[in-house]
């Protein structure tokens, strides 16, 4: 028998019936395009520009085909914030949504202008949890990102901020993945002949956890979103080496293939996260590991 999963007047099954358009909703996700049977939206599991992320109004499942992936409201739920079943209906239970990081509830469809007025040292215990939550120590963290205040339709949230070229923030806690105007990419340099290429701010923590060894007499570029790949290429000519940590998924694979066939100077680093999708998850699957041998 199949076993059921459930906390107190929510059940997997009824999970499943909840509407994932307003779920999106809650998490400051909003359609791009809507025919009469599907929704369209930029993927709330990955950075893009042209929405590839399908809501079946009539089903009620998601598809990303940037990824290939899709299911139901508790799959998203899982994916989005890399948590167990029994977290993902405690969140569709409502039972986290107090939680400290107030994540926002838009209702709007329109874009709405997030407006940052503090930019100070990490220190909020939300954030330090959500960092330990994704295997990220308080000190890695505060060499590269700050405790972001923002608004938002009128009220006060607060996230992990990386600061990018142009002195916009990129802004991520538990609930909430956005960012601030003007949206670039992060250009970190200390003068150095070889460049790291990476995707996105956790792949820039998570690199930093794994090889710190990685970062001795290197530039960083962090992407914030593929997008930007085209304006970053420019400065490759400037290094003797570029390495690249893109994305073992569809776009991350198609834009590595086309990099190494332009640019000489690149090498694909990959092989350091292989079978995984991204330096995240692979950092988040060593640490689950060394926790286990530990108990040994």
């Amino acid at each position: 028998m199949k076993e059921k999963r459930n906390i107190p007047g929510l059940t997997c099954e009824r999970a499943r019936s909840i509407c994932i358009v307003k779920t999106l909703a809650k998490l400051g996700h909003f359609p791009s395009r809507i025919a009469e049977k599907e929704a369209w939206f930029l993927s709330p599991l990955r950075s893009e520009t042209q929405a590839s992320f399908k809501v079946s109004l009539k089903l009620n499942r998601w598809y990303d085909h940037g990824i290939g992936t899709g299911g139901n409201v508790l799959d998203l739920i899982v994916a989005i914030q890399k948590c167990s079943v029994k977290q993902a209906l405690e969140f569709l239970n409502n039972k986290q949504l107090s939680f400290s990081f107030q994540q926002p509830i838009l209702k709007k469809r329109t874009a709405s202008k997030i407006l940052v007025f503090e930019v100070k040292p990490i220190q909020h215990p939300g954030l330090i949890q959500y960092l330990g939550s994704r295997k990220i120590s308080i000190y890695i963290a505060v060499q590269y990102c700050k405790e972001v205040w923002y608004r938002l339709n009128g009220k006060e949230y607060f996230a992990l901020g990386l600061q990018n070229n142009e002195g916009g923030w990129e802004l991520r806690n538990r609930y909430f993945k956005g960012s601030s105007s003007p949206k670039t990419y992060t250009y970190l340099k200390t003068h150095s002949d070889r460049l790291i290429l990476l995707e996105g701010m956790f792949d820039l923590l998570s690199l930093a956890e794994l090889f710190p060894g990685e970062f001795i007499n290197s530039d960083i570029v962090v992407l914030n979103s593929l997008a930007f790949l085209q304006k970053v290429t420019p400065h490759f000519k400037s290094y003797t080496k570029v390495d690249l940590y893109l994305d073992n998924d569809l776009p991350g694979n198609k834009n590595r293939k086309k990099l190494l066939q332009d640019y000489k100077n690149t090498k694909d680093r990959n092989e350091l996260f292989q079978g995984y999708k991204d330096l995240n998850e692979k950092l988040i699957s060593t640490k689950i590991v060394m926790k286990e041998l530990n108990k040994k």
